[in-house]
């Protein structure tokens, strides 16, 4: 069976027992702040087993594309070196919520991989939990297994193997995996199976987890109880793939295997000659697929959170193959295709965004190639620093600051500096790495309490409210104010300022409260959250964010209210919340001019709004001219000129959205029923979940500020809106009154400003001549003051100079100009007022050597620059024949020029005194 028939097998099997088939969600989570990526098929049904989403099926089987790159579950640096570990891989699941359990749930499992896919039984195992002094053995998976298989196939197993935990609290419970033994019937005979399960052995490894959601683990560590009980599994497809195709490594099968020949085709070497080209191209056919799922579900690479990630690991699939197949140019970009042709019939928004995937490829090698050449001429200069202080040891702290700074690979720079007879401080560089992670964990982790749910009962309607109350029920699209109830809350202690966990003071407590109903919207969709009040007769509370996490909506409070059993209006920063709304609006209406103007190519590839600006990036292969730009503006005011009334579709079914003409985002995951907003039909129809104006006369004014690039093939519109926009432009009219005043061009503003440019370059000009003749004219003085010393033509004096560039280019004439010279300049740098106030007084000290005394005298201007810099306090380096220093202390001047003549033996009494020269 090829890849695509045993996916098919498991999904029918699965079907013909009343599971319904979903969808894979989306690899990268957008609203979610404690994930960034789906790392296990359960992670789209959280709010299910933690009781805030209500079962829509009571069963459910998938294919779910995940990734393991980060946190708790990391499986990139066993990528490539093993047979098995991937950073993205499908999990095939079957979930129950509240239906069956442990015995169908393991019945189901023997079923499909004995009766189906034809394993044979013999080379299964099965591990149970043993259980602890706080936790009972589960006898009763045991029970359920020894009814179908062997006992001396049924194991006892660890906490740590056998019990299944969705974080440090939540859903949890016992579970069940499920091992393969591949090895050949020899190797089975002479080592039992058995004792090799979870041993980390490449043939006898785990491919399905049964995991038996029973219990809920407290802030406090206890366990209590479930209403209900649930079925989670996941079974490793490419693991699968690997044993019904009879291989002994999941490279090998037909999910990776035309990835690798491609590659083999690319860099003219052969998959299985050599240990580190075998790795090397292991690592990049992982990748590839990691990558391209990524920037297919909207996540492009950058240097924060998710795509600081994905940016890690196409640069690690590049850095291997630039290290070890000898591969300098794009490359990685050339793999697309054939990944689109194995995995798209699964996964069609791979074909859809193959083009895109392409060019955000091929442009981040470019520019990660150039880091490369960049890191060693970095490197370079590292190691003949270290030679030249005679040691074999390079500080941990530099190559850090190469791997943190420059993206440089650390295995990279080692293998350069083995080439040196250098090694590398690993443990300095243990240090830095460890103080940048906690760094980054302090950034990211809170630490938070039990929820602390309020006791009620039966009450009657609030004023406002209607009917039963609904948790987390949100109110917002027409109510600004809500009588509101809070139902629970929980003290959250911020490690470090997250802006929605620091309130009023950075590092202090804050609190979350659910609200029964909310006319407060949770960020989502690139809309920022609202801020506002819960009012009392006794208490306001300042609400300073509103974020949504497993389906509840979480208000932020520096407090808490006294009474917490009353009842609150809610009530919604209004100013806030309708400049908001502007710019939301707005990027509808430019989605649809952008697409107007430039072509349907054009997809939206995310959006920010506050009510400060709109951020909108879309798809487009070229820079927007200014032209385009100008009509996109011009159709954008004019719907705002129409004043379209809004029209709001909420719960209808997400396929008859789209034959509305409903535009749907590749990489978001959408319910079955959503809401549509529509802006004049025949001109903006999107699904958005969030807060739009009533009629786009609202927005007043839409002006835009700036286009821009953020990817290959990515741009970016920043725009204003409303009172902002009027605001920048009569900024902008203002300054044009300001410059016509200055020029006094009342009328023709750009020939007045031509004519000053015109100016300004003939100006210039004649600087430039007058510079060239300064310096032809002290070329000359300095030539006149050449003093010779055993054959030498030493120059050594002191000038005062504009920039230390011209104090280079006087030494490289003197060099063309004089034989045997031997040239030290003490500069001081002649700064305007305004930066010598900013900057202070500089120094520069330059050597320059003729090679015939380098090559004869052995003089090394490197050597004695190094010397005499420390009498200005400063350092510098250079060639043997060419260097400068700088420093900050300018009387050191005549003490280092003297230090060079006692360096070359020449007495204070011989030597012509020191004169200043001065060059203004």
């Amino acid at each position: 069976m090829n890849s695509n028939q045993i996916r098919k097998a498991f999904l029918d099997f699965f079907s013909s027992r009343q599971h319904q088939i979903i969808f894979s969600a989306p690899m990268v989570i957008k609203n979610d702040p404690s994930l960034m990526f789906t790392n296990a098929g359960m992670n789209q049904f959280k709010d299910i087993f933690l009781g805030n989403s209500p079962v829509k099926y009571n069963r459910i089987a998938n294919s779910q594309k995940c990734l393991r790159v980060s946190g708790k579950h990391n499986d990139l640096e066993q990528v490539g070196h093993d047979t098995y570990h991937h950073t993205m891989f499908e999990m095939l699941g079957n979930w129950s919520f509240g239906d069956y359990f442990k015995k169908e749930a393991i019945q189901w499992a023997y079923e499909f991989l004995v009766d189906v896919l034809k394993i044979p039984e013999d080379r299964l195992y099965a591990t149970v939990l043993e259980g602890n002094k706080n936790i009972e053995a589960d006898n009763e998976a045991y029970k359920y297994w020894a009814e179908i298989i062997a006992q001396e196939r049924i194991i006892y197993g660890s906490m740590k193997d056998n019990f299944w935990e969705m974080g440090d609290t939540g859903p949890c419970g016992p579970c069940s995996e499920i091992h393969i033994d591949i090895r050949d019937d020899k190797e089975r005979k002479k080592i039992d199976g058995k004792s090799l399960i979870n041993k980390a052995h490449p043939q006898v490894i785990e491919i399905w987890n049964l995991v038996f959601i029973q219990y809920n683990r407290k802030a406090n560590g206890t366990l209590e109880n479930l209403q209900q009980k649930h079925i989670d599994t996941g079974l490793g497809f490419e693991r699968l793939c690997m044993v019904v195709q009879n291989k002994r490594a999941n490279y090998d099968t037909d999910l990776f295997q035309p990835l690798i020949r491609e590659i083999e085709i690319i860099s003219s070497q052969k998959y299985g000659n050599n240990k580190n080209v075998k790795i090397a191209m292991r690592v990049i056919a992982d990748h590839i697929r990691a990558v391209a799922f990524a920037i297919a579900d909207g996540q492009l690479p950058s240097n924060n959170k998710a795509g600081y990630v994905i940016r890690r690991i196409l640069r690690r699939a590049i850095r291997y193959g630039y290290t070890f197949l000898n591969i300098d140019e794009p490359f990685i970009n050339k793999l697309v295709p054939v990944l689109v042709n194995t995995m798209a019939d699964a996964y069609p928004e791979l074909k859809s965004q193959q083009q895109l995937i392409q060019n955000v490829i091929r442009e981040e090698e470019l520019a990660f190639l150039r880091t490369l050449h960049t890191g060693i001429n970095l490197l370079d200069g590292i190691i003949n620093k270290t030679k030249d202080k005679k040691n074999t040891v390079v500080s941990g702290k530099i190559a850090f600051e190469l791997y943190d700074t420059y993206g440089f690979p650390l295995d990279l720079t080692e293998l350069i500096l083995k080439e040196n007879n250098l090694i590398l401080n690993k443990d300095e560089f243990a240090q830095e790495m460890l103080a940048q992670k906690t760094r980054s964990y302090d950034a990211a982790s809170i630490e938070t309490e039990d929820w602390i749910e309020l006791k009620r009962s039966p009450t009657p309607a609030l004023p406002k409210g209607e009917g039963v109350i609904k948790e987390s029920e949100f109110v917002g699209y027409e109510n600004l104010e809500y009588n509101v109830k809070i139902v629970k809350y929980r003290k959250v202690k911020p490690r470090y300022g997250r802006s929605s966990l620091q309130g009023k003071q950075k590092g202090k407590d804050v609190f979350q409260i659910v609200l029964a109903q909310t006319p407060f919207y949770a960020e989502s969709g690139g809309q920022v959250g609202d801020e506002g009040y819960l009012i009392s007769k006794t208490s306001k509370i300042k609400i300073y964010d509103t974020q949504k996490e497993s389906n509840l909506i979480i208000h932020y409070a520096d407090e808490l209210p006294a009474d917490l059993s009353q009842t609150f209006v809610a009530k919604v920063d209004v100013e806030k919340r309708i400049l908001t709304e502007n710019n939301h609006s707005a990027t509808h209406l430019l989605h649809s001019a952008l697409r107007q103007v430039l072509g349907s190519h054009v997809e939206q590839k995310g959006s920010f709004v506050n009510p400060e600006y709109l951020r909108f990036d879309f798809s487009h292969f070229r820079k927007v001219t200014d032209e385009e730009l100008a009509s996109i503006e011009m159709i954008v005011n004019k719907k705002i000129r129409e004043n379209i009334s809004q029209t709001d579709y909420s719960d209808i079914p997400f396929e008859e959205a789209r034959k509305m003409g409903a535009i749907a985002l590749f990489g978001e995951k959408y319910e079955e029923k959503v809401r549509v907003i529509i802006f004049d039909k025949d001109f903006s129809i999107e699904l958005c979940g969030g807060t739009h104006v009533k009629a786009t006369g609202q927005i007043g004014l839409f002006k835009i500020i700036s286009e821009s690039a953020i990817a290959a093939g990515i741009r970016r519109i920043e725009a204003i809106t409303a009172s902002k926009a009027e605001q920048y432009i009569n900024d902008q009219l203002h300054i044009i009154n300001d410059i016509k005043q200055l020029l006094k061009a009342p009328k023709d503003l750009s020939k007045s400003i031509e004519n000053l440019l015109n100016e300004n370059i003939a100006l210039n000009k004649q600087i430039a001549r007058f510079g060239k003749e300064k310096l032809k004219n002290l070329t000359n003085e300095l030539i006149n003051k050449i003093q010779v010393v055993s054959g030498i033509n030493l120059i050594a004096e002191n000038i005062t100079v504009d920039s230390a560039d011209t104090v280079k280019d006087l030494a490289f004439q003197l060099k063309n100009k004089v034989n045997n010279l031997f040239l030290v300049l003490g500069a001081e740098i002649n700064l305007p007022a305004e930066a010598l106030a900013q900057a202070g007084r500089k120094a520069n000290l330059t050597i320059m050597i003729s090679e015939n005394l380098v090559k004869d005298k052995k003089l090394n201007a490197n050597t004695i620059i190094r010397e005499i810099a420390k009498e200005i306090n400063g350092g510098g380096g250079g060639q043997d024949f060419y260097a400068t220093a700088g420093g900050k202390n300018p009387e050191g001047l005549p003490r280092a020029i003297e230090r060079v003549k006692k360096i070359l033996k020449i007495s204070r009494q011989s030597a012509v005194g020191s004169r200043q020269i001065r060059w203004s």
